[in-house]
């Protein structure tokens, strides 16, 4: 599978899971702890695909304006990873502040989103190539299988 239509894939199903979470109610508790649940296993299996197999491939293929480009990706996924995130599973889902949390996540990723699809992927496509892409879906279908697999051992001897 080529890299980029993974990535693309994935973006859906997280979009997906923040439409859903949005759309959920202070009475759905259950609901927005699983749907939070979800989307933290998602992104954080997604970030790593990227961060460890796309991004430093297209950095290496790329000149000034690609390392740019790849710093910012990286921090946009640091603030959703190591901020907006932690406080928003540590928020009552019960809160008003819970719903203003969910949206503020929501922006931030519809922003990374549409800059990766808009931006770096078209330019990762150029610089790559088809067959690189290939081999780098490749090993991020290797990579994803062994983090769901370890992720969810984790949650479950939690």
């Amino acid at each position: 599978m080529n890299a980029i239509d993974l990535l693309k894939a994935d973006h859906e199903k997280v979009k997906a899971i923040l439409t859903q979470l949005s759309e959920s109610t202070d009475r759905g508790v259950k609901k927005r702890t699983d749907l939070l649940d979800k989307l933290e296993m998602e992104i954080s299996i997604h970030t790593q695909l990227e961060e460890q197999i796309l991004y430093p491939a297209f950095k290496a293929a790329g000149g000034k304006d690609e390392a740019e480009m790849y710093y910012e990706a990286k921090e946009e996924h640091r603030t959703v990873d190591a901020l907006v995130l932690p406080d928003l599973k540590a928020t009552d889902p019960t809160s008003p502040e819970f719903a203003g949390r969910v949206k503020v996540v929501k922006e931030l990723l519809e922003h990374h989103i549409e800059e990766e699809e808009t931006e770096m992927f078209p330019k990762a496509k150029k610089l790559l190539g088809k067959a690189q892409l290939e081999q780098l879906g490749e090993e991020m279908l290797a990579m994803k299988a062994s983090l769901k697999k370890t992720l969810t051992a984790q949650k479950v001897a939690a």
